[in-house]
């Protein structure tokens, strides 16, 4: 069936197609051009590698080829849709590795939901790729994948859902703890919602020095004496919530500076953030749908972030991802590390001068040259001595 432009909805007519082709680097104009890019000259090129099987980085697209995975699970806040109805978010993903990193993404939509199957399929694409960004995956199955991948490939592994939008966000509360005027190890931070996002996103937090965050789920807080709690949850109340606050989302907000929000809107009021401290900070980072749009909050908080790009403060993986696999290419490192996160967090905040921050804005735009200040700051810490693997 052959696709058609849809004259009523512009969007749509964009998408006909598919925004995502293939297209040669090298000439094919004469049998001399043949011989040379086909039989027999590829032969040369397999033997070689065959005989030094690293070389495929350099002698073929494996170098700089991501493969975007996904089961269609969690589709951009839109939840189970299956993987084909994923196909043209991951598109999207990869249209930003090529425009903003250079690298050739492709998305690879996975017809199960099985653990074991999705793990087995990844490790044997393992020769045609250079890495692998996972994608719109539910928790918690979305940790087991990650981890056993990892254990299990010699190439980058990243969950986007989890690493890049906790890398967004630290850069985020960098600069929001600045235009504020408060210290990051001075906060009180409250994250609603303990899936993939937030726990990543709390963990990095932990990271650049924030040591009170209290997670909720929807039985309110997390903390140790919870008997109710999965593995991911147990790790919150084991490491976090220093005060071992108990009780609902309301009351430990209260005196809060920051307020994270995965879960969607209804979660609270706006009348709720008038409890927060002065000049109250909120992230409403569900997408489509954050917990608050800014002509609710206007006269409540200093700063609100959401997701979206049609508002201000857009806290979004793409300010992340294209610059941290490029600069793991760069580096030729075959893990991403928790340094590297810092060290992109730290470069996308600091792309943010302080007459921005004087006018409430705390992250760069996409368009400002963020991927390359991401990627070679990453690249620089990935060589460190040291260095660790994501926790």
């Amino acid at each position: 069936m052959s696709a058609t432009a849809d004259p009523d909805d512009p969007i749509l007519d964009l998408h006909v197609g598919g925004k995502l082709e293939v297209r040669a680097t090298v000439p094919l104009r004469d049998r001399e051009d043949l011989a040379r890019v086909y039989t027999p000259g590829f032969t040369r090129v397999a033997e070689r590698i065959a005989r030094d099987p690293a070389a495929a980085d350099r002698w073929s697209i494996r170098g700089n080829t991501i493969a975007i995975v996904t089961d269609g699970s969690a589709v951009s806040g839109l939840g189970d849709l299956g993987p084909l109805a994923a196909l043209p978010v991951m598109e999207g993903k990869a249209l930003l590795f090529k425009e903003f990193a250079g690298i050739d993404a492709f998305p690879l939509c996975l017809g199960t939901q099985d653990v074991d199957a999705i793990v087995d399929t990844v490790a044997h694409l393992e020769p045609t790729f250079g890495g692998i960004m996972l994608e719109d995956i539910a928790a918690p199955r979305c940790f087991e994948i990650e981890d056993r991948l990892r254990e299990r490939l010699s190439i980058p592994v990243l969950h986007d859902d989890q690493h890049a939008t906790a890398v967004a966000a630290t850069a985020a509360l960098i600069n929001a703890a600045k235009a504020v005027g408060k210290e990051l190890g001075e906060l009180k931070v409250v994250v609603a919602g303990a899936g993939a996002a937030g726990t990543s996103t709390a963990r990095l937090f932990m990271n650049i020095g924030v040591r009170r965050i209290v997670a909720c789920d929807r039985q309110g807080a997390l903390h140790r004496g919870r008997t109710d709690l999965t593995d991911v949850k147990r790790w919150f109340a084991d490491h976090t919530n220093p005060d071992q606050e108990t009780g609902p989302l309301r009351s430990v907000l209260v005196g809060a500076d920051v307020f994270v929000g995965f879960v969607g809107r209804g979660v609270l009021d706006p009348e709720d953030l008038r409890t927060m401290a002065d000049r109250p900070v909120v992230f409403a980072l569900s997408n489509p749908h954050p917990e608050f749009l800014p002509h609710e909050v206007q006269d409540v908080v200093a700063i609100l972030a959401t997701g979206r790009s049609d508002l201000p403060n857009q806290i979004d993986c793409g300010l992340c991802y294209p610059g941290i696999f490029r600069g793991a290419f760069d580096a030729g490192v075959p893990s991403i590390t928790e340094e590297m996160k810092v060290a992109a967090a730290r470069a996308i905040a600091g792309l943010v001068d302080d007459e921005a921050l004087g006018r409430g804005q705390i992250v760069p735009d996409i368009f400002d040259g963020v991927a390359p200040h991401v990627a070679k700051a990453v690249a620089e810490a990935a060589v460190v001595p040291g260095s660790t693997t994501l926790p």
